[in-house]
């Protein structure tokens, strides 16, 4: 098959970055979900928990700043379907979300919590604080590799590079990164507990070089 070029104007190369970091900031996302019979029932058993809980993270040092909490949510609970569906009651939840800035502080909020009455753990998420300091460094080692390419592509080609003249961000997880998913730097992968191990900022660029 034939391939023409009809418009050419030099080497566009994609690069891609991450940098890891130790996470200094942990968001926990826990809830309080009771089911009873009547919704006087269901909430004030959920305002209980809710108090308790409260209680709990200011006996641990949280600040309410810190505690952030959605508005009680009540719905009717079912089970089967059709003629068979049998009421089970009023289900009535109260979510939050506690970001903790001491890591040795994570385990035993979360047991307390749970002892005080949260019935549901949604997650344990590690970050960090500077987090577009950790981006700028991603994206400019990013525009590095992406140069590097060119350079190796034009030396192969018998050609010098010239000017950069096309910058384009990527978003490392959208649909343009998915293109050159091959050509990214891999991520390391969470090992599934409440180790923190390492945060990773990506960064992702496309180039665009004149021949000289």
């Amino acid at each position: 098959m034939q391939m023409k070029i009809d418009n050419p104007w030099g080497i566009s190369v994609y690069g891609a970055a991450s940098v890891n970091a130790t996470p200094d900031l942990v968001r926990l996302r826990i809830a309080v979900d009771r089911t009873e019979q009547t919704a006087g029932e269901a909430f004030g058993s959920a305002r209980e928990g809710v108090a308790a809980l409260r209680r709990t993270f200011r006996e641990h040092g949280v600040p309410d700043t810190a505690v952030s909490s959605s508005r009680l949510g009540l719905r009717t609970e079912w089970e089967g379907y059709n003629a068979s569906r049998k009421f089970l009651g009023y289900r009535c939840q109260a979510d939050f979300s506690v970001t903790l800035t001491e890591m040795d502080a994570l385990e035993p909020l979360l047991v307390a919590a749970v002892e005080a009455g949260a019935n549901r753990v949604d997650g344990v998420d590690f970050d960090v604080r500077d987090k577009p300091g950790l981006r700028a460094r991603a994206r400019t080692e990013a525009v590095a590799a992406a140069r590097r390419k060119a350079e190796l592509y034009a030396e192969a080609a018998g050609v010098t590079l010239g000017a950069v003249v096309h910058v384009e961000d990527v978003d490392p997880e959208g649909p343009l990164a998915s293109r050159y998913r091959g050509h990214a730097v891999d991520a390391p992968s969470g090992e599934g507990d409440l180790s923190p191990g390492q945060v990773t900022v990506q960064g992702a660029v496309l180039l665009g070089f004149a021949l000289a």
